[in-house]
C-alpha cells in the first residue's frame, strides 16, 4: 500500500513545543494532512512514554495505532561531547520496534544522563557509543543521524560536526544506512557527495506543533510494518520508497550564511569575500548548509546518482493560502480557508500532490489553485533562510524555474 510517513517530531515535553503535541492532536492533524504513519518522538521521556502506552494499540508488527493513525516508536538524542580534543554536538534519531526495547534503551541511557528534563535529552555520550549501545540492545533498531547539515547540532554541522560519517560513528558506521537531510537541504544537494551514495535519504518535519507535521515526509509503497520499512530503508529500495516530500531548501532557516542580529544574509560567495566576518559587527557569521555542502562536495551541482530516491519540493498549503491573500499564515482567514478547502478535498496532500488542474480550480479560490500549480512547477521566489531565520516565500508573477532559483537568490 502507498502511504506517507513523518518519522521525526517532538512531544509537548520537549523545549519550545506546543502543548497540543499529544497523541490526540497528532492523530487529528495526520488525518488532515493525509499522513498514515507518524513517529512518536521523545520516547525517552517518562511522561510521554506513559501517554504513549496508555493510548496506542499494539498492531503486533512493530507499529502502534490510535484512531486510525499508525505510530512508530522514535526519539531524538542530543549528544554533546569531546573527541580528540574537539567538541561535537550531534543529533541522532532512534527507531525501536517495541516498548520492551524502548524500556531497555531508556534504562541504559538513563545511567548516562538525565532523561527527565526534556523530551530530547542532552547526553554527554559519543554518537558512535550511542549507536553501539542501541544496537547491542536490539539489532532491529535504527539509528539515523538527524538534519545532518544543521550548523550547530548535526553530524556535518559547520559549527560542531565532522567531515565524514566514519569519523563520527567509527566501527558502527556500517550499521548506519539512512540519513535525514533536514529542512535546509534537499536530496539534490546531498547527491553532490559521493560518500553519501550508499545511504538512504529521508525527510521529516521535526515538528514542534501539530500544524507543521508533514512539511517534510516520506512516501512508501510497501507493507505497513516495522520490519518491512526498515528493510526498505536499509536496501534503498526505489520500488518501495517512492519519493520524499521536501521544503524548498532555501526556505529552511540555515540555508544561507549570515548573522541574524545584524540582518546580514549572505551566499557562500559573499561569505568568502568577507572572510567569514560580519560586515556590521565583525564577528564570525553562521556558516549555513549551502556553504557547508559546497565545502565537502566532490561532484558538480546537478549530479544525480543512479540509485537516488526521487523527491518533490512543496510549500505547505497554509503558506500558499497566506501568499494568495497577502496576509500572515497565522491569520484567522487563512485557518478558515484551510479547513474549508480540506472539507472539499479530504487532505492537504491530496491538494498539493494529486488533484488535477481542473479539480483545483473547481474547488479552490483561483489564486490558491494557481499557487499550488506554481509550487508543483517550482515557480517560486524565496528569500533564503539564514542563522535561524526561515526563508521568505513569494508565489507571484511567473516565478522562477528550479534551475534558476540560486541565480535569483543571489540578487538578495
Amino acid at each position: 500500500m502507498e502511504f506517507i510517513a513523518d518519522f521525526h517530531i517532538h512531544s509537548k515535553y520537549s523545549r519550545a513545543t506546543s502543548r497540543d503535541m499529544d497523541v490526540k492532536h497528532l492523530a487529528e492533524w495526520a488525518k488532515l494532512k493525509g499522513i498514515t504513519l507518524m513517529g512518536t518522538g521523545d520516547f525517552t521521556h517518562h511522561l510521554w512514554l506513559e501517554e504513549l502506552r496508555n493510548n496506542l494499540e499494539d498492531c503486533a508488527n512493530g507499529l502502534y495505532k490510535f484512531q486510525g493513525i499508525n505510530f512508530i516508536l522514535t526519539a531524538e538524542i542530543s549528544s554533546i561531547y569531546s573527541k580528540k580534543g574537539k567538541g561535537y554536538r550531534v543529533h541522532n534519531l532512534i527507531f525501536a520496534p517495541s516498548f520492551k526495547t524502548v524500556d531497555k534503551i531508556n534504562d541504559r541511557l538513563g545511567r548516562l544522563g538525565n532523561l527527565y528534563s526534556d523530551g530530547r535529552p542532552i547526553l554527554g555520550v559519543d554518537a558512535g557509543e550511542l549507536a553501539r549501545i542501541v544496537f547491542e540492545i536490539d539489532e532491529n533498531c535504527m539509528v539515523i543521524p538527524g538534519h545532518i547539515w544543521t550548523p550547530w547540532f548535526s553530524v556535518f554541522g559547520s559549527m560542531s560536526g565532522f567531515d565524514k560519517i566514519e569519523d563520527c560513528f567509527e566501527k558502527q558506521t556500517e550499521k548506519i544506512f539512512a540519513l535525514e537531510t533536514g529542512l535546509s537541504s534537499d536530496p539534490a544537494m546531498n547527491w553532490r557527495l559521493s560518500a553519501l551514495d550508499r545511504f538512504t535519504l529521508i525527510s521529516n518535519s521535526d515538528s514542534h506543533s501539530p500544524a507543521k507535521i508533514g512539511r517534510e515526509a516520506n512516501v512508501f509503497d510497501c507493507e505497513l510494518d516495522y520490519k518491512t520499512i526498515r528493510e526498505v530503508l536499509k536496501t534503498k529500495d526505489k520500488k518501495r520508497f517512492l519519493y520524499t516530500i521536501e521544503f524548498f531548501p532555501e526556505e529552511g532557516k540555515y540555508h544561507y550564511d549570515g548573522h541574524r542580529l545584524c540582518g546580514v544574509r549572505w551566499s557562500p560567495a559573499d561569505t568568502k569575500e568577507h572572510q567569514g566576518k560580519c560586515s556590521k559587527c565583525g564577528k564570525p557569521v553562521t556558516v549555513g548548509v549551502m556553504n557547508r555542502v559546497e565545502q565537502l562536495a566532490d561532484r558538480p551541482e546537478g549530479f544525480k546518482p543512479d540509485n537516488a530516491i526521487p523527491f518533490k519540493s512543496l510549500i505547505p498549503l497554509d503558506e500558499i493560502i497566506a501568499d494568495s491573500k497577502g496576509v500572515s499564515k497565522t491569520s484567522v482567514s487563512v485557518e478558515r480557508e484551510y479547513h474549508s478547502v480540506l472539507a472539499k478535498f479530504g487532505t492537504e496532500f491530496e491538494i498539493l500532490l494529486k488533484a488535477g488542474k481542473e479539480d483545483l480550480f473547481k474547488g479552490l479560490p483561483p489564486k490558491v489553485a494557481q499557487g499550488v500549480l506554481k509550487v508543483r512547477a517550482g515557480k517560486v521566489n524565496i528569500k533564503a533562510g539564514y542563522d535561524g531565520e526561515y526563508g521568505i516565500v513569494s508565489i507571484d508573477g511567473e516565478g522562477e524555474a528550479p534551475a534558476k532559483r540560486e541565480e535569483q537568490l543571489s540578487l538578495f
